[in-house]
């Protein structure tokens, strides 16, 4: 039942909440900052468990009837996880002494909030924008060369996907007078524009390398949020508007296979993790594609574990990378004897990640291949499985291995900062928690769930793909290390061809220029030369006076005014 409640004074939107409460964040010093810090995150967690199922706030604005709050049980589930992330991130980045990151972060996860609660369009297009502006402000506070640059190429494939976003709202709004934010049909220009940039936040291949190009170069604590909000809230839109896409079913299972062979590529420790989040993404959007009860409940579940395990996986990295200030493979190794409580944290994260039972991937990942055997797609099953081998391989073996534990490197780094352990540790007891006790989270998922992750036939496939898996990542542990390489991607094809096309586009406008002038020129000196010919008075060529100047001045913007206004 849907409740409406037009008193605004009512109500308070998180994502509004958020903003607002961020603004101090700019000026407050030391430990007040840190105080707020903590204080506002759980605000907006109190003022998300307080929304009510069925909750809805319409407004009319310009003739158009616009839904800022929408509230069900699939955006709650969203909200609420995106509200816990923002407060373990707030933990881990107490230390940042940068108020101008501290409020990109949270105008970033107020724009995610907003997003799932919008139940209209244009509000939808508001947050992504947003969204697109204060993410990109995590990459910059860096302040290197290589964040500058990565966050420019993050701007404009964002900037290219919102106007896709916009020109499909307006086609569906001219196509059925509707600006509700419900299931779309399928077919037609504003079904396939909107689609093309919701998967663009998604990462979806080819338009998906802003994502391994820019989180590796943002902040250590910016990395965190980065992680939690762009894909996932396009994970949500999605499931939203595209339940049941079968081009999904198939991008999905692409990008769950295409991020884990890339991952094994890379070198640096944080681009292999967000390789890491295309594949795991993909997971949710082959869910979304195979549209059933099972698989928007298991995408909704898998969203809520991904947030989560990947930020103590990047939180893991980020504080090696903060304690030695190094992240490539190649130059890491030997860390467990002086970070042996991040290492073990991380460890969670990857055993979470690989969906080995007892953590948090296992009951919400295989949640979404058991929907594609219900639906009867062995293919699809078989894909995202083997999908899974490679994911264990790479993030629970190999980053730690080379990371931690292998040839030593000398490094001896002291442990991560107290603030960074406890953030870590909030996340990893997430993990564990959901991991053996699933219930609670299958009872807020959209559909009811009736699914038994721990059965016999489960247990014994994912322990015989993962300790096999485990016995051949040690034997040709030789060959798996990391190489100091540059691993190429499908960026390649547009950005080096483009750059090339634009110097080559540039050169001939330059030249046309050029030619331009030197024609001009040539007539106008063919000119002077005939005035001087016949010997006019040079009334033409002479300097007149100023106010000769203004009355002829005037003359001609009176002529132009009248012009236009007779158009």
């Amino acid at each position: 039942m849907i409740t409406e409640r037009p008193d605004m004074g009512e109500w308070l939107h998180p994502a509004l909440l958020l903003m607002l409460g961020a603004l101090p964040l700019a000026v407050l010093q030391g430990r007040q900052r840190q105080v707020w810090q903590l204080v506002l995150p759980l605000l907006v967690l109190a003022a998300v468990v307080a929304l009510p199922a069925g909750l809805t706030i319409r407004l009319e604005l310009a003739g158009l009837e616009l839904v800022p709050l929408r509230v069900d049980k699939l955006s709650l589930a969203f909200a609420y996880v995106f509200a816990l992330i923002i407060f373990i991130g707030n933990v881990f980045a107490l230390q940042v002494n940068d108020g101008a990151q501290h409020v990109a972060a949270a105008f970033y996860a107020a724009s995610g909030l907003g997003a799932v609660f919008a139940g209209d369009l244009i509000t939808l297009y508001v947050f992504w924008e947003i969204m697109m502006i204060a993410s990109v402000w995590l990459i910059w506070r860096r302040r290197r060369q290589a964040a500058y640059e990565a966050g420019f190429r993050y701007l404009i494939i964002h900037a290219l996907g919102g106007m896709l976003l916009l020109a499909g709202i307006i086609a569906y709004w001219l196509h059925t007078g509707s600006l509700a934010f419900e299931a779309l049909d399928g077919g037609g220009p504003a079904f396939y524009l909107i689609l093309v940039a919701f998967l663009i936040n998604a990462a979806a291949p080819p338009l998906h390398a802003w994502l391994p190009d820019a989180y590796p170069e943002a902040t250590v604590t910016g990395t965190v949020f980065l992680s939690a909000f762009t894909t996932k809230t396009a994970v949500y839109v999605l499931a939203r508007g595209f339940p049941g896409t079968e081009l999904l079913v198939w991008l999905g299972v692409f990008m769950t296979l295409y991020g884990v062979i890339y991952a094994f590529l890379v070198n640096d420790i944080r681009r292999l993790l967000s390789y890491h989040i295309i594949s795991q993404v993909g997971y949710m959007v082959a869910g979304v594609g195979l549209g059933s009860a099972l698989a928007i409940s298991g995408t909704t579940a898998h969203a809520f574990t991904h947030i989560l395990y990947k930020a103590l996986l990047l939180m893991g990295a980020g504080a090696v990378l903060q304690m030695t200030g190094r992240s490539r493979l190649t130059e890491l190794g030997g860390l467990y004897r002086t970070m042996p409580v991040t290492f073990l944290l991380y460890m969670v994260g990857g055993l979470s990640i690989s969906a080995f039972p007892l953590f948090s991937g296992f009951v919400s990942k295989t949640m979404i291949i058991e929907a594609a055997a219900v639906e009867g797609r062995g293919v699809i099953f078989l894909l995202m499985t083997l999908a899974g081998v490679g994911t264990f391989m790479s993030t629970t073996l190999k980053l730690p291995w080379y990371t931690f534990m292998g040839q030593d490197s000398g490094l001896r780094p002291p442990e991560a900062p107290l603030n960074m352990r406890i953030a870590m540790g909030i996340a990893a007891l997430l993990c564990f928690v959901i991991g053996i006790a699933p219930g609670w989270l299958y009872a807020i998922l959209p559909y009811p769930v009736e699914y038994q992750a721990y059965t016999a036939g489960h247990l014994i496939k994912e322990m015989q793909l993962l300790l096999f898996t485990g016995l051949g990542f040690f034997l040709l542990v030789g060959v798996l290390g990391g190489k100091n390489k540059i691993s190429l991607d499908l960026d390649w094809f547009y950005r080096v061809p483009g750059k090339r096309a634009l110097d080559r586009l540039g050169g001939g406008v330059r030249r046309v220029d050029a030619a331009a002038r030197q024609a001009f020129m040539a007539r106008f000196q063919t000119l002077e030369g005939w005035a001087t010919h016949l010997r006019l008075s040079g009334w033409p060529l002479r300097s007149w006076p100023t106010g000769s100047m203004a009355l002829w001045t005037a003359v001609v913007l009176a002529l132009l005014l009248v012009f236009g206004l007779g158009r």
